[in-house]
């Protein structure tokens, strides 16, 4: 076998122990000199030569692709998950038929889907869907990510945080809870706007919290808030940042003067 074969594998060994045993400090230093070993292997993207080792060298480089996207969850670090993801994904679109196709394509493709959705980032959401083939959203990975979509969108929030309890795979937790913090501060943005205050029992309601602790670490995280006589108290937050009068009588002469337009033109 290949000397620079060998030390890859010797060194990833070292790394998938040291992951199962959570001691992710190590995996990091380890995933670097991985990283840097790799770019020796002139099989690997963008370059495909055809080497004799080139399957081999493809597969090793995937697998540690697909371990260090992993790794960036259990670090809570979305950045290196995007940089990881962008060099695993043309081991997933440009490697068909060149390697077997990976088990963990589709929940890390997944994993992908519900980062973009919890950066509402819409259209590339839409974009990655595009590039995946018509039996891909009959995945459960997938197909969980595109439900998660449609509910965001319509606005069905009790869907969304319904969600996590069926998960398709253990990672998409940490998305998914990022994703409920998320829809809780829109919904507390929407109730700052639109009440003065509220009872304990309506935030509750309101915010999606099944019990009162989750209400109040929550409450504690806007200082802004006041709490007192039973009720969430809004008037500080309305003060911080004030609705925008809308100059109503202004927007109904545009309207109307552009509907004569329209008129005199047809």
């Amino acid at each position: 076998m290949d000397p620079k074969l060998v030390e890859v594998t010797q060194l990833f060994s070292r790394f998938k122990a040291a992951f199962a045993r959570n001691d992710f400090d190590t995996c990091v230093g380890l995933l670097s000199q991985l990283k840097v070993l790799l770019t020796k292997f002139p099989s690997l993207p963008p370059s495909f030569q055809q080497t004799p080792n080139a399957v081999e060298e493809l597969k090793i480089a995937r697998d540690i692709y697909e371990h260090a996207v992993i790794l960036s969850i259990k670090i809570e670090d979305q950045d290196a998950f995007e940089r990881d993801f962008c060099q695993l994904k043309p081991y997933y679109m440009d490697m068909c038929g060149i390697i077997p196709a990976s088990p963990e394509e589709y929940p890390i493709l997944g994993l992908n889907l519900l980062r973009l959705l919890v950066q509402n980032r819409i259209a590339e959401f839409h974009t990655e869907l595009e590039l995946l083939p018509i039996t891909a959203l009959l995945n459960p990975c997938i197909k969980h990510a595109v439900e998660l979509e449609q509910s965001f969108m319509e606005g069905a929030y009790n869907r969304v945080l319904c969600a996590r309890q069926a998960v398709p795979h253990a990672t998409y937790l940490y998305f998914m809870d990022l994703l409920a913090k998320t829809v809780r501060d829109e919904l507390a943005g929407c109730s700052e706007k639109g009440y003065d205050y509220m009872s304990i029992a309506e935030a509750k309601q309101v915010l999606m919290f099944s019990s009162d602790p989750e209400l109040h670490q929550y409450i504690t995280e806007h200082p802004e808030w006041e709490i007192k006589d039973g009720s969430v108290f809004f008037q500080k937050a309305k003060e911080i940042q004030p609705c925008k009068d809308i100059p109503s009588l202004q927007v109904i002469n545009q309207t109307l003067s552009y509907a004569r337009e329209l008129e005199r033109i047809v």
